[in-house]
């Protein structure tokens, strides 16, 4: 067997289906992106038409087969409906990466209710309605692979974690909870938490150049992450290479948490 043959058995994901949300920016579009360009077919969930469309646009140019679904993931109705018109385009998903986030940081004694309930509705809820809709049907079919994308807040307090920190916790735990159910049937459940990432979703970080190099200074590399950094492990954790792998965090944070 040739080196080429090996590794496209060990990692190719063709004839799968994906479903990434937060799939048209940051962690979610490079994630999206190395699923097509491993060969799955995947439609990527996020609010913006536009961006959606500039994603789709782009990986089709590239040959991947890639559409995308416009809806809020802040509601249940909402999640359901993205769901069920997800699963029309190309057939029930068999790997789910839940990338979609809110970054709502306000200091703990000025924490709503308001922000409490958003935060917890996208970051939690309906990663749990999806995997509700979707992972029973990849138990049947014996194969599944759910990706949570979390946070240095799951495991840590930092930069006023609040509401957004809880959420990214009770993430990992649903997935040590969705492997403990479903992984019998040859469904992984498994989180990438990553680093600082210079993605729209830390805009507020970002745009204080202190801030950014204190933190690249926490790693090991000697640099923040980029999007791009996810697209390796994403694709691990979706193929067969990651069948002995399931309610694990995977750290991709240059070093950050352990240094």
């Amino acid at each position: 067997m040739t080196s080429q043959a090996y590794l496209s058995d060990l990692f190719s994901l063709d004839g799968r289906t994906a479903l990434v949300t937060g799939g048209s920016s940051g962690i979610g579009r490079a994630v999206a992106g190395a699923l097509a360009r491993a060969g799955a077919r995947v439609v990527v969930v996020a609010r913006g038409k536009e961006q959606l469309a500039d994603t789709v646009s782009e990986l089709t140019a590239q040959g991947a087969q890639v559409s995308y679904v416009a809806g809020d993931l802040g509601s249940r109705a909402g999640v359901r409906a993205v769901a069920e018109e997800a699963a029309g385009v190309f057939g029930e998903p068999d790997i789910l990466v839940n990338s979609a986030g809110i970054n709502l940081r306000p200091p703990m004694g000025e924490l709503g209710e308001d922000v409490w309930d958003t935060t917890l509705a996208v970051n939690l809820e309906a990663p749990f309605l999806l995997g509700q809709r979707f992972g029973p049907g990849m138990a049947e079919r014996g194969f599944g692979r759910i990706i949570h994308v979390t946070s240095q807040q799951a495991h840590r307090a930092f930069v006023q974690s609040g509401a957004y920190g809880v959420s990214k916790g009770a993430l990992e735990s649903l997935a040590r909870s969705q492997a403990e159910a479903w992984s019998p049937y040859g469904v992984t459940v498994n989180t990438l938490v990553p680093g600082f990432v210079m993605t729209p979703l830390n805009e507020r970080l970002a745009s204080d150049p202190e801030k950014v190099a204190a933190l690249a200074a926490r790693t090991m590399t000697g640099r923040n992450g980029l999007a791009e950094d996810f697209e390796g492990a994403a694709v691990f954790l979706a193929s067969r290479a990651s069948a002995y792998v399931t309610g694990q965090s995977l750290f991709v944070d240059g070093g950050l948490s352990v240094h």
